[in-house]
């Protein structure tokens, strides 16, 4: 699984598809049967949308590879408590556009990357370890990054693997580690919009996830910067673990 990038992330996702579901309507706590059920829903949904970003590789690399994205950048960095440089990791690095930036500035940057394709193409253009992940099934290390730069990549995750994929994310973080996220706003609909499956969460419920899974908030943003707000549909938010 990638990440998008239009609006300066990508603006064909973030619109709330048609007949989403509710990210209430979640499985029942408690229920064994049902969490081996959204277990198995949940790779189908990733296994979907991994397979779109193979098949459109070389056009989503045509289409993005100039997409400023220095503002998210900064603000990671600026986040980051001590000196440079930092250990990044580029959660849903896609091409490897951003990567290719951290390693260039000096950082040691590691990208993790669903589609086979885009890690490869990401190598090729970056010179960085890639690791080869689903976001749904990773297995970091522990305490290793400074930062986690997860720009316009974790909407895709179902609902129901967040909190999970949240915890993961703040054990592969050193103590006092960055988590940066860029995600479409809405009012926390989920569903498939195309070929990829997204998460439209509003900031109160995308605070509470990151908060229980061991964050504290450092600021947020709406981007692109300088538009009214109904002309931002992404929604920035930085984080430190705890």
């Amino acid at each position: 699984m990638t990440r998008d990038h239009g609006n300066q992330e990508n603006s064909s996702q973030a619109s709330t598809p048609a007949g989403s579901a509710s990210a209430a309507a979640s499985t029942p706590a408690g229920s064994a049967s049902a969490a081996a059920s959204a277990d198995g829903e949940s790779r189908r949904v990733s296994a979907r949308t991994i397979s779109h970003y193979d098949r459109t590789a070389r056009d989503f690399w045509e289409g993005t590879r100039d997409h400023d994205v220095s503002q998210n950048i900064a603000a990671l960095l600026d986040a980051i408590e001590g000196d440079p440089p930092f250990s990044i990791l580029d959660l849903g690095c896609g091409p490897g556009r951003d990567l290719h930036h951290f390693r260039s500035s000096g950082h040691e940057a590691v990208g993790l990357e669903g589609s086979a394709e885009l890690a490869e193409m990401a190598r090729a253009h970056s010179g960085c370890q890639v690791l080869d992940q689903d976001f749904i099934a990773m297995d970091l290390p522990e305490s290793r990054f400074h930062g986690v730069f997860a720009n316009a990549s974790l909407f895709h995750v179902p609902s129901r693997e967040l909190p999970r994929v949240l915890r993961e994310l703040t054990a592969a973080l050193k103590p006092q580690g960055v988590l940066f996220c860029s995600n479409p706003r809405g009012d926390n609909s989920e569903g498939f919009s195309g070929e990829r499956y997204g998460c439209w969460h509003d900031l109160e419920t995308w605070r509470g996830y990151v908060t229980a899974a061991g964050f504290s908030e450092v600021r947020h943003y709406y981007r692109p910067s300088g538009k009214p707000r109904d002309q931002q549909p992404w929604l920035v938010t930085l984080w430190r673990r705890d």
